[in-house]
């Protein structure tokens, strides 16, 4: 069975940006697909939200996982924890080392990046190089050298999706086609 996982990030909803649309594009792709609302979106909580994916989410061979920005940190603790091997993980504004306080990184211990390795058959990064928040193209390197896995770096696109930068971002070809 081919299922597919979307997290959103920090301060937003499932609703938002490219969420829907890659939810009904890979429902067409014969996905079945979870896009969870996150609790407490606003101030996210590793302690809260990791428990919250591992026991409602389903993880299995043909499973893709795809995060945004605090959603892709998410990805990172989820595959450090699960123990069978997904087939992709694609991570949007994505990063690897603790932007601010509030970062759901924040106050965790070093990721078991070995461990998440051995978690996902594929892994995709998606970062621009003007990215507002700090989740740039140089996070995205970061993340390649650890994991290895393809580095997309798109030219002046920002956070691909933010209420705070006006960026709706309502579609997102491109993850599409890398499903």
């Amino acid at each position: 069975m081919k299922n597919a996982i979307i997290l959103h990030g920090t301060g937003t909803l499932n609703s938002d940006f490219w969420f829907p649309y890659i939810k009904e594009n890979l429902k067409v792709k014969g996905y079945e697909v979870w896009l969870p609302q996150l609790p407490n979106a606003d101030v996210p909580n590793l302690e809260e939200w990791l428990p919250f994916v591992l026991r409602q989410g389903k993880f299995l061979e043909e499973t893709v996982i795809i995060g945004h920005s605090a959603g892709s940190q998410l990805i990172l603790n989820i595959l450090e924890k699960i123990d069978v091997k997904i087939k992709k993980a694609i991570l949007v504004s994505g990063y690897a080392e603790s932007l601010r306080e509030s970062e759901i990184s924040e106050n965790k211990p070093e990721l078991d990046w070995e461990g998440i390795k051995e978690h996902a058959e594929e892994f995709i990064f998606i970062n621009s190089d003007n990215d507002p928040w700090g989740c740039n193209d140089k996070q995205g390197k970061i993340m390649q050298d650890k994991l290895g896995g393809k580095l997309i770096i798109l030219k002046g696109e920002g956070h691909m999706g933010s209420a705070t930068y006006n960026q709706p971002y309502k579609e997102f070809p491109l993850i599409a086609e890398l499903i």
